[in-house]
Order: structure tokens, then C-alpha cells, then sequence
């Protein structure tokens, strides 16, 4: 493994116990910016998904690694609608749908 890979790696192992789990650390910001430059360096484009991640940073809630059998049953219902609306196309629109979505119902 060279030094890059090596950073990326050990960026995200930092980020998934760091701030993807039960624990957000204070400094969880810096953790995924670190990460996403370390994939940078390794010539990685930033999907849509890790730019929403990015993006939207301030919005995830503390306990993010708190996870239900019933959560995970309810997000694959709600990907099931969200595939069958855009007929397999994951793009910006999709997840804009989804978030919207997600947005709405928590009201």
C-alpha cells in the first residue's frame, strides 16, 4: 500500500468511528474534509453521495449509529418508491426527492 492510500485509509477509518457510529467527535468536520482530500489526492471524484455527506455536515444528528430494524425496513420501502419514480437513475434529482422527502415527513 502506498503513503496516499495509506491516508485515505486510515481518514476514513477515522471518520467511520469518529462520526459515522454512536460518537460524533468535536472535530468530526475536519475528520471528512481530510478524508475527502486524501481520496482527492488519490485521483477519487467525489460521488453524489459523499458530496451530499459534505454538504450537509451540521444536519446529522448526534446519534447517527442508532439504527432500528424498523428504520432500515422504512429506508428500503422508501428507496423501493424512489427507484420505481426514477426507473433506476440515481442522479442530484433522486436524492433531492429523497431528502426532500425525508424532510417532509419528519414534520
Amino acid at each position: 500500500m502506498t503513503q496516499i492510500e495509506s491516508e485515505a485509509w486510515l481518514s476514513f477509518v477515522l471518520v467511520v468511528k469518529n462520526f459515522l457510529g454512536n460518537h460524533k467527535a468535536p472535530e468530526y468536520q475536519e475528520l471528512v474534509a481530510k478524508m475527502l482530500q486524501n481520496f482527492n489526492r488519490l485521483g477519487v471524484n467525489m460521488s453524489i453521495k459523499l458530496h451530499f455527506l459534505h454538504s450537509h455536515l451540521d444536519r446529522f444528528p448526534q446519534n447517527l449509529g442508532d439504527y432500528s430494524e424498523e428504520q432500515g425496513e422504512r429506508f428500503h420501502q422508501d428507496i423501493r418508491i424512489m427507484e420505481e419514480r426514477y426507473q433506476g437513475r440515481w442522479d442530484s434529482h433522486m436524492m433531492a426527492d429523497y431528502c426532500w422527502t425525508l424532510k417532509r415527513d419528519s414534520k
